[in-house]
């Protein structure tokens, strides 16, 4: 059986979580001899699987009806924060994505808010819900990962570092990091990440502004390649991650995989999502205090430490295979999908 993995995110955009997620499913299916993988151009197959939702994954499914799958990474939810003139573009929004679900025959939704939603918008295609896998063999840290992360952040090994990733936006909360920052001038504050989107992303020169001015301590170093993502956060101590809206996100989980404690903001989403307890903050008051615990309470870093590595057990690659692989099977033969 032939696996058509597609996403225009091999040509643009490969600042994001949905890349990073479609480049982590193409490498677990191609760990076994089971499944035969294509990757966009590279030819047909039996089922078609797409990570991404432009003019791109209409053209390379025509062939594929009854064999569709998409994995929803992103819900018009996701608009708010993101773009420009939220509340002229969400209506369109809606509309379009409708239409990229319900081309699909399956939809596989990476977290239970991404089912609610996919209902709501009243998606008639199939609905699975299948999470992100994570590769602990691939994030596992070492010393040397952590050297040469500092190299790339540009610190002594000695400086404490609290690492944020995400785009440049409101919703990724890029300002709370900044403000928080400056409420510990004692840390270095790292941020990876760019603007996929340019300039309709929202806040642009506020959000330039507000880097411009940022204290001494805060480092805005841009997209890392993903194969440097392994030692960007051997190099970081505490993972922020700030964000008003998610679906399901591959950065905490990456950084909860590779040792270090990580710092949610306290949604609902969460909630839903995840099986075992994080460590979580309502406002930058809360997040402050729980850097400041962190930092200076050995036996609560280690109780963070503790908390990431069962939070990562979720999201088990050998058992998302085993669905992934299930699912293709059942696409493929044309049997019921259970939902």
């Amino acid at each position: 059986m032939k696996i058509h993995l597609v996403s225009s995110t091999d040509f643009m955009a490969k600042g994001t979580g949905v890349h990073s997620a479609f480049v982590g499913m193409f490498d677990l299916l191609k760990e076994k001899n089971d499944v035969e993988v294509l990757r966009n151009q590279e030819g047909f197959g039996d089922i078609f699987h797409s990570h991404s939702y432009g003019l791109y994954y209409f053209l390379k499914s025509r062939k594929y009806k009854g064999r569709r799958i998409h994995t929803v990474h992103t819900t018009p939810a996701t608009i708010k924060g993101s773009v420009v003139f939220p509340s002229l573009v969400l209506p369109f929004a809606k509309l379009y994505f409708k239409k990229v679900f319900n081309h699909a025959d399956v939809c596989i939704a990476i977290s239970p808010m991404v089912e609610k939603n996919l209902r709501e918008l009243g998606v008639t295609s199939k609905i699975i819900n299948i999470g992100n896998p994570i590769d602990l063999d691939k994030w596992y840290p070492s010393v040397e990962k952590r050297v040469l992360g500092r190299k790339l952040i540009e610190l002594d090994i000695d400086k404490k570092v609290v690492l944020g990733v995400g785009q440049l936006q409101k919703r990724k909360g890029v300002e709370d990091f900044i403000e928080l920052a400056e409420k510990h001038p004692d840390i270095y504050f790292v941020w990876a990440g760019s603007r996929p989107f340019g300039a309709i992303t929202e806040g642009v020169r506020r959000i330039n502004q507000r880097i411009e001015e940022a204290p001494e301590n805060v480092k805005f170093i841009g997209q890392v390649d993903l194969e440097n993502m392994p030692n960007l956060y051997a190099a970081a101590d505490v993972f922020l991650f700030p964000s008003y809206q998610e679906n399901s996100p591959l950065s905490p989980i990456e950084a909860a995989a590779t040792g270090l404690p990580v710092l949610f903001r306290d949604l609902s989403e969460y909630e839903m999502l995840y099986e075992s307890d994080y460590l979580k903050a309502k406002n930058n008051l809360e997040f402050s205090r729980l850097i400041s615990n962190v930092f200076e309470d050995k036996k609560y870093m280690q109780y963070a430490k503790e908390l990431s590595a069962t939070l990562v057990k979720q999201f088990d690659k050998n058992a998302i295979r085993k669905k992934l692989i299930s699912l293709y099977e059942n696409v493929y033969n044309g049997l019921d999908i259970a939902v």
